[in-house]
């Protein structure tokens, strides 16, 4: 679809995920015409796998306990969650005609589990809002004169339209269009970009190759992770190069930053937590006659398996003989991890623009008329809805601050 020749009377949005959608929607309730370019034949493609297996589309608890889980994100991210938070998005998806329901974890899910029915009712919405969407335009930075330049179907474009809204995401998942590629087109133009970093990822450990073959991709249930003062129980996986899951997931950014820091960070691993080490010490002391000491932990603890192959892996023989070293270990064994996996396999991204870098309504404060929103900014979270409820919050935001400056600042970039 050709755009209007009197280019500045649009608000182009750059990036049609979560983040650039709700900034399209606030534009155009505010009477702005909007214009959404992304880099891929379809929005929402990132939203939608998140959706695959039931859309955790935010979270229950009470909003300062939702809030600390941004940790040292917490402040910059507090105002705009407070506008539009956990409850203001369930209404938000009411109002497209979508129920939610809370599940036992407190997560927050659409009644049907998926994303699909939800960003369709959206996208037809936006529609009859105005909001026209021009796919495969990849964002290729600006011209000297401050133009937006897109590689499109039809070879290159530039436009100039009267505010923009970047929410071109972090760089997880590059394949589904958030690739990073943004980064040296802001810093060319003096905007502070921390660097992207993995979050929600997984870690290489160095398994040996006996233990790879015989247990990569089993998964470690009802177990707990503890390092540095933090400990939660849940469950991860053993992978070909080390652990990933959703406990891990939630360590993350901790073990990403020791490794940083230190080289290599090591965690605890309860193997039991729902049992005293006492009672473990005690279960383990038991005389096992003939029987081994496999069979004995699987009798008397009901250790097997990929558990019982972690202690194999990493007690030496001689630990192995004592009953009150075992039963330490077995509540404490420290897994050393080495590197976080890379950014392209990681549920989301740290880094990104730092939140210094713009003003109280996300405006770049290099780029006057240029707002920014979404997992582009320096931000993380863990999973759990968490990440979706900012993203909206931050597009929402970016829109609006976008909208109450052409009302009330000067046109065009």
């Amino acid at each position: 679809m050709p755009l209007m020749k009197d280019q500045q009377t649009f608000v182009a949005v750059v990036g049609g995920g979560p983040a650039g959608l709700m900034a399209a929607e606030a534009l155009a309730a505010a009477g702005q015409r909007v214009e959404v370019f992304d880099a891929m034949p379809s929005v929402g493609r990132k939203f939608l796998l998140a959706g695959k297996g039931g859309l955790n589309l935010t979270h229950s608890e009470a909003f300062e306990a939702f809030m600390h889980r941004y940790g040292v994100g917490e402040v910059s991210l507090r105002p705009w969650l407070q506008d539009f938070g956990a409850e203001a998005l369930r209404e938000w998806a009411a109002g497209l005609g979508v129920a939610t329901f809370v599940g036992s974890s407190g997560r927050v899910f659409p009644a049907d589990m998926k994303a699909a029915p939800l960003l369709r009712a959206w996208l037809h919405r936006l529609r009859g809002q105005g909001v026209r969407l021009h796919m495969r335009h990849r964002w290729l930075g600006f011209d000297a004169e401050g133009r937006l330049r897109f590689a499109g179907p039809a070879g290159e474009l530039s436009v100039r339209p009267a505010a923009t809204v970047l929410a071109l995401g972090g760089a997880s998942w590059p394949r589904l269009g958030s690739d990073g590629a943004w980064v040296p087109h802001l810093q060319e133009r003096g905007v502070d970009v921390a660097a992207l970093r993995p979050s929600n990822c997984g870690f290489d450990v160095g398994w040996s190759e006996y233990f790879r073959q015989r247990f990569a991709g089993q998964p470690l249930k009802s177990v707990a992770i503890a390092f540095e003062g933090w400990r939660q129980v849940g469950e991860c996986v053993v992978t070909a190069t080390g652990v990933e899951g959703s406990l891990v997931y939630a360590a993350s950014a901790a073990l990403r930053d020791a490794i940083a820091r230190d080289g290599s960070a090591t965690f605890e691993l309860d193997l039991l937590p729902a049992r005293p080490l006492d009672w473990v010490a005690r279960e383990l002391a038991h005389p096992r006659g003939p029987r081994s000491l496999s069979t004995h932990l699987k009798t008397r603890l009901n250790l097997s398996g990929v558990k019982a192959g972690l202690l194999w892996e990493r007690v030496p023989k001689e630990v192995q003989a004592d009953a009150s070293r075992l039963a330490a270990l077995i509540k404490a064994l420290p897994i050393r991890v080495a590197a976080p996996r890379p950014i392209a396999e990681a549920i989301s991204s740290a880094g990104g623009v730092r939140f210094a870098a713009m003003d109280e309504h996300l405006m770049l404060r290099a780029l006057p008329g240029v707002f920014c929103a979404g997992e582009m900014l320096d931000w993380e979270a863990p999973t759990g809805g968490y990440l979706l409820t900012a993203c909206f919050a931050l597009g929402r935001a970016a829109g609006q601050g976008a909208a109450e400056w052409l009302r009330g600042g000067p046109q065009g970039l």
